[in-house]
């Protein structure tokens, strides 16, 4: 019997993937998504236990680097209305993932093989619809490629530079009993560093 894909779940994954992804597609920055994507993926293949509490990184981690072949994307499509779940033969030969994340997803496949499948759901899911990317005054421009390409030569400014103070006072946690430090440089919906 075929396993089930837990359609609220990937809704409510796709909303916190694209409002993360939003956030950090500000013309005015536009290696932010990138570097913020990167350091997620370092995080997720150190511990990719990690998405018990956050399991929108990782269609965040894979967005714009997955690719659903032609012919798989009507299989797709079947999956999700019939809400069923691929099995791994007919998973890894309806997604192509680029070369530099193979590692992560071998170790995410070892860690849940159905983490996988459902973040790849929410990558296609996603893949569908228009990105909006907000600048920082607010004003909103449209991407009707969800890969956004941030491969161009610009040399940018790091990540909300204007920003020059924590509105929440000291944030040394580190003699918090459990606090790890490696999670320090990651924001949410574009806090404040």
């Amino acid at each position: 019997m075929a396993n089930k894909l837990n359609m609220a779940r990937i809704r409510a994954l796709q909303t916190d993937a694209l409002e993360n992804i939003e956030s950090y597609m500000d013309p005015d920055t536009p290696k932010a998504l990138e570097q913020f994507t990167a350091k997620m993926k370092a995080i997720l293949l150190a511990d990719p236990q990690m998405l018990e509490s956050v399991p929108e990184y990782l269609p965040m981690a894979l967005y714009g680097r997955v690719k659903f072949p032609p012919a798989a994307k009507t299989q797709w499509q079947q999956w999700l209305n019939s809400s069923t779940a691929p099995s791994w033969d007919e998973f890894k030969t309806s997604v192509a993932f680029n070369n530099a994340d193979v590692e992560l997803v071998k170790a995410i496949r070892a860690y849940s093989e159905a983490q996988l499948i459902e973040a790849c759901a929410v990558l296609f899911l996603l893949e569908g619809g228009k990105i909006t990317a907000k600048r920082r005054n607010g004003s909103e421009t449209y991407n009707e490629d969800p890969s956004y390409d941030t491969d161009d030569d610009e040399e940018t400014d790091s990540y909300h530079s204007d920003y020059d103070s924590d509105d929440y006072g000291n944030d040394d946690d580190s003699d918090e009993e459990g606090y790890d430090d490696q999670y320090d440089d990651i924001r949410f919906n574009g806090e404040k560093p």
